[in-house]
């Protein structure tokens, strides 16, 4: 079977791809932005890559057409498989039928942290030996792929909230039916095709209500967004996360019934933080308390494990075991990644692109760097590249979100809708905007000093600034892949 994908290099439609060849399936797919890491994972997989939308490309006619959720009417190559009359179909309804049918669904939804919730998560049952299947939106650095078809009833999935397919405008996590579901947050996103907040939580539901009722939905304690979502109707038994708080007022959050899981931090940049099981009811006596030590920084990252954990533990994995994983996991690629290092200048690469979550991660990163010695700036340099960013719908929230840094550099392209002038005059930190990565390179290059911090942030490949910031601070130095 020929499987022809459509915006292969997006990282869900990547994904499927390795899972179809680990299928047996021979898959070829286009894109008109290539670039890595997922490109350099598909090329290795032996996946036929080709540039553009071209209808050269689906000749001769595979046996069906997965589309991603990126193209619409007017992409030649959509207008081809409809002329054609091409069998053709979804990447979520794909995964759905050749993928998850028979399997144990652990999804993970929520607004932030779903990449590296699932990517701990799997590696948590991957650690246990339980030799899960998963699909995660991003390359992670405990697995080799994306993606993997696995060995076990287990499958991990990344559940998303963005719609389908242009013939398709329900979530895509609508198709997965998982069993065990992590609702990590819920904020308003994805401007370019939900009105507000209530249309987003109206897809919440529909999942909530597709969910059996002997599975377990996982959520944060208190989330007024979440909670709406419930009120809505709940069918499915709940387990809540009192997420990274005082012992204090660890003792408080048990004595709500429902509150299971807790993370007491033990610094302040969450390196190191308790991990709590409480009991059943509402007694809330402590069933275990476990100490973990682990490479990842950020509150953000702390609830992320928590409720990987929780998810882990429904499917029989011990809590000490998972506590083993955590300390062993070694995150996911454009997630605080280290790029390079050049004469006392740290490059990272992030995949931030929502006012909360550069918030967290700017938060997590100047917590960290008070604990380190020698004067230290950290640099933001920001990219509003997503459909909801460029519209302006963050303009009033995106100052409060950086002021964390000690200086914030903004991409400013044509298409986007903030502005500026007033948001720059308006700052309290040092800020900056650019039309230009040429701009923004020269800037960084004259005006970086020793001990730097520089935080690059985009969901997209944001003209290769990374290399090429990295190029022009380089001499000679060796540069960090």
């Amino acid at each position: 079977m020929h499987i022809h994908i459509l915006g292969i290099c997006g990282t869900f439609m990547g994904s499927l791809a390795v899972l179809a060849k680990q299928l047996g399936y021979r898959v070829s797919g286009s894109d008109a932005n290539v670039y890595p890491p997922m490109s350099t994972q598909l090329q290795e997989q032996g996946i036929d890559l080709m540039e553009g939308f071209r209808h050269e490309h689906l000749q001769p006619s595979p046996d069906l057409v997965v589309i991603g959720n990126a193209l619409s009417r007017g992409n030649p190559a959509v207008e081809y498989t409809l002329s054609e009359g091409l069998n053709y179909m979804s990447g979520p309804q794909w995964l759905a039928e050749f993928v998850l049918r028979d399997k144990w669904v652990l999804g993970v939804a929520g607004t932030h942290g779903k990449t590296t919730t699932s990517a701990i998560l799997a590696w948590i049952l991957e650690y246990a030996g339980m030799k899960p299947g998963y699909l995660i939106g991003g390359v992670t650095k405990n697995f080799p792929q994306s993606a993997r078809i696995g060995d076990s009833a287990f499958f991990v999935v990344e559940a998303d909230e963005y719609d389908s397919a242009f013939f398709d405008k329900r979530s895509k996590f609508v198709h997965y039916g998982p069993r065990t579901t992590i609702l990590n947050n819920l904020e308003f996103d994805h401007a370019d095709i939900f009105d507000d907040l209530e249309a987003i939580q109206k897809q919440f539901h529909h999942l909530v209500r597709t969910l059996p009722g002997n599975g377990l939905i996982i959520s944060p304690h208190n989330d007024s967004a979440i909670e709406e979502v419930f009120r809505m109707g709940c069918w499915t038994r709940r387990q809540q996360l009192g997420v990274a708080v005082p012992d204090e007022v660890c003792k408080k959050l048990t004595a709500n019934e429902g509150v299971f899981w807790n993370a007491c931090l033990k610094n302040e940049h969450g390196s190191e933080f308790e991990l709590i099981k409480y009991g059943q009811g509402s007694t809330g006596e402590v069933m275990n308390r476990t100490l973990i030590q682990w490479e990842m920084a950020g509150l953000h990252n702390v609830k992320n494990a928590l409720a990987a954990v929780a998810a882990a533990h429904h499917v029989g994995v011990e809590v000490t075991t998972a506590a083993e994983a955590l300390q062993t996991f070694k995150g996911v690629k454009r997630r605080m990644e280290l790029r390079g290092s050049i004469e006392g200048i740290k490059v990272y690469d992030d995949f931030a692109h929502h006012p909360t979550a550069i918030e967290t991660t700017l938060n997590g990163m100047a917590e960290k760097l008070k604990s380190e010695s020698g004067k230290k700036r950290l640099i933001a340099v920001i990219e509003p590249r997503s459909a909801t960013m460029k519209s302006g719908a963050h303009q009033n929230t995106l100052n409060r979100a950086c002021e964390s840094a000690d200086m914030v550099v903004w991409y400013k392209t044509e298409d986007c809708k903030i502005d500026f002038q007033s948001m720059l005059s308006q700052s309290k930190v040092p800020s900056y905007a650019f039309s230009s990565v040429a701009e923004i390179v020269t800037y960084l290059k004259e005006n970086s000093l020793s001990g730097d911090y520089i935080i690059i942030m985009s969901n997209g490949g944001f003209e290769g600034i990374h290399d090429k910031l990295i190029q022009e601070l380089n001499h000679g130095s060796t540069i960090l892949n």
